[in-house]
């Protein structure tokens, strides 16, 4: 009798076209576009403008939100998560544990991810010095989580020990917004988590996080954080014109 196929794979197609719609700093289109990279994926990056969404990108994204991945011109996904379980679904090497517990274990940090950005990155458009300190004060509790997370799974450098997960590329682009913004004033908080600060270093030197020069990637984030006028924006040094 012939070995059935492993149903996870049965619908690979190593010709689909893959097309993801991004804003060029949202974090979470990195997130597929990680994902995409870690797999070997070729895929078309189309970037639009969040105050100026054209009318193509508005008729196959239900939330009006990026990103969106169109697979082959047919179906367009939208989601991160969803996304990205699907590429894990279709597109080898897969992800994901094999173990189905780990494999829980790993969707429940991900769900966490919007909690976790939202306290670590949060100061970053904080109106006021106050707000901006409340929002620090949330930093230690998400880091600590993470923390104890990881002195659960194992002695890394990655969320599953040797083994580059989902949850590594869920988290990478805001741990990434994290250095960002410790730059531009200190915040001083990671230091205290040699975990998650070890994580952290190798999830930034593996070249799948990063969709444009690291440099290049960070000068936009600042012009970003400056155009929102938030309190932060005032430690943000001006470019300075090249010399004549």
């Amino acid at each position: 009798m012939p070995c059935c196929r492993d149903p996870i794979h049965r619908w690979e197609d190593p010709m689909a076209k893959y097309m993801l719609v991004s804003f060029k700093t949202c974090p979470w289109v990195q997130r597929s576009a990680i994902i995409l990279r870690e797999k070997n994926t070729p895929f078309e990056f189309r970037h639009i403008e969040p105050d100026n969404r054209p009318d193509w990108f508005l008729a196959i994204s239900p939330h009006k939100k990026v990103p969106t991945l169109t697979i082959d011109d047919k179906v367009t996904l939208f989601e991160s998560n969803a996304i990205n379980e699907y590429l894990d679904e279709t597109v080898t090497p897969r992800l994901h544990p094999e173990d189905p517990i780990q494999r829980a274990i790993n969707r429940a940090w991900t769900d966490y991810v919007p909690t976790f950005a939202s306290s670590v990155t949060g100061c970053a458009y904080a109106a006021t010095e106050a707000e901006y300190q409340k929002a620090v004060a949330k930093i230690p509790e998400a880091f600590d989580r993470l923390e104890k997370a990881l002195e659960k799974q194992g002695s890394g450098p990655f969320f599953n020990g040797a083994r580059y997960s989902l949850v590594d590329a869920a988290y990478a682009p805001f741990l990434q917004r994290y250095l960002f913004l410790d730059r531009i004033k200190k915040i001083g908080q990671l230091e205290n988590y040699p975990r998650l600060k070890a994580w952290t270093e190798a999830i930034m030197n593996r070249p799948s996080t990063h969709s444009f020069p690291e440099a290049e990637f960070e000068a936009m984030y600042r012009a970003n954080v400056k155009r929102r006028n938030s309190w932060v924006s005032q430690f943000i040094e001006p470019v300075r014109a090249a010399a004549e």
